[in-house]
């Protein structure tokens, strides 16, 4: 890559930090108590500039050094924290942090991209299940010691390419004549996303034993 091309786009970077910078300071000085709905906007626009900035740098990287996709992103989903499991006939995927919001695309590469190649790895490794007819439980955890009022509507969260990304690796098709949707909010020490694929058979006694262990948001 033209090493003028190059510095253009680390100046665009370092613009959008700046901007992330200043949004920064102003959730800091934002009394959360006073004006909540300010302080998620400016909080939801900064971990929108993170982001962005992360998948900028990413792509940077791929186009301009000989450091391969895949081997930034096996790094990568080590540092996300992605846990992938297959206990019980139940295959679990945790993911750290909530899922972006429909249509904020760049949120979304944010999380697939590290996911996909965690699921890739795993793969390899380990013998992945492979199911026909299926639940898909999607539980939301948020950080027990922030408002309820951060909870989001289910219809406006990006699962389908999650869903999608998942069929490629463990399903026959995601079809929801063959695949069945469960959301759930529950409350825990920190904000994740933990996914759950099983057998239809398995989810009644699933559900019930994960119920038992969890707070749900109704209970507060």
């Amino acid at each position: 890559m033209d090493r003028k091309l190059i510095s253009r786009r680390i100046g665009s970077i370092l613009d959008d930090i700046s901007r992330l910078s200043n949004a920064l300071y102003a959730m800091d000085t934002t009394d959360i108590q006073r004006y909540p709905d300010n302080y998620e906007t400016l909080s939801t626009d900064a971990a929108l500039r993170a982001e962005r900035i992360a998948c900028r740098l990413r792509h940077l990287i791929y186009s301009s050094t000989t450091i391969r996709k895949g081997d930034y992103l096996k790094s990568a989903s080590v540092m996300h924290g992605i846990n992938i499991t297959y206990e019980n006939e139940v295959l679990a995927v945790t993911l750290p942090s909530l899922l972006p919001k429909r249509r904020q695309r760049q949120s979304a590469e944010f999380l697939l991209d590290p996911l996909y190649f965690a699921l890739e790895q795993y793969a390899k490794e380990n013998t992945l299940p492979h199911y026909r007819e299926c639940v898909v439980c999607f539980a939301q955890v948020y950080d027990q010691a922030l408002p309820t009022r951060r909870v989001r509507d289910y219809d406006n969260l990006e699962e389908k390419q999650i869903l999608d990304l998942l069929s490629s690796f463990v399903m026959a098709d995601d079809t929801g004549l063959l695949c069945d949707a469960y959301n759930t909010a529950e409350l825990g020490e920190q904000d994740c996303t933990m996914i759950f694929v099983m057998e239809k058979h398995r989810f009644p006694g699933w559900l019930a034993e994960h119920k038992s262990s969890l707070k749900s948001i109704s209970d507060f």
